[in-house]
């Protein structure tokens, strides 16, 4: 039988028996109300690099262009092209640097697997774009200080995701089932985030999640 509760990656809270079925089981957080993947059954990082693989990321297409709209056009709203960003999980296709670098922005690639330069870590931005990534956090808690850290003062940092609430069905939600899915959010995690990691503020627009530094 598989355990009942557990501790939430992002929050260290208790973290309760949510879904099950098969060999999927999902845990929610009783503080942060985070839902996430049984630890265990986590792909591990061959098959995680398989699946992402799999993605058609095309930079060019025009669909994939306007699927990440929300983020380069707040980006572009907000900042001009003397700002510096930072693309965080950019994926086989970084479609955001892309569309961002035509407008003659400044930003930068970086994913662990697909561009990973250590040397950007090093740096700080005036923005952070993670489109459709936040989901794929083995460790939350960790990622988000490292996120916190990278934004300057006066920093927003934009997130696309698919936020749970409880007029959701989850078990037909198509959301978790893919299996790097490992970290769901609730509009209560991120409102957590937001006062865990000190961010002036948030913003959930659907999918489009605004911390402003």
């Amino acid at each position: 039988m598989q355990n009942p509760t557990a501790d939430c990656p992002l929050c260290t809270g208790k973290a309760n028996s949510f879904y099950q079925q098969d060999t999927r089981h999902f845990f929610q957080c009783t503080i942060c109300y985070g839902i996430f993947l049984e630890q265990g059954l986590r792909l591990n990082p061959a098959e995680e690099v398989a699946r992402y693989k799999l993605h058609k990321n095309d930079i060019e297409d025009k669909k994939y262009q306007q699927f990440v709209l929300p983020i380069t056009q707040a980006v572009i709203n907000y900042f001009t092209k003397n700002h510096k960003g930072l693309d965080f999980g950019a994926g086989t296709g970084p479609v955001i640097s892309k569309v961002l670098t035509d407008e003659k922005f400044q930003i930068s690639p970086y994913d662990p697997y697909f561009h990973n330069y250590p040397d950007l870590l090093k740096s700080s931005y005036d923005y952070i774009t993670c489109c459709e990534v936040i989901e794929h956090f083995y460790k939350p808690k960790k990622e988000f200080e490292l996120l916190k850290k990278l934004l300057k003062p006066k920093g927003k940092l934009y997130l696309m995701t698919a936020l749970f609430d409880e007029t959701i069905n989850f078990h037909k939600w198509y959301y978790k089932n893919d299996p790097t899915h490992v970290f769901i959010y609730h509009q209560k995690t991120m409102r957590w985030i937001k006062e865990k990691f000190t961010f002036t503020a948030v913003s959930i627009q659907g999918r489009l999640i605004t911390f402003s530094n």
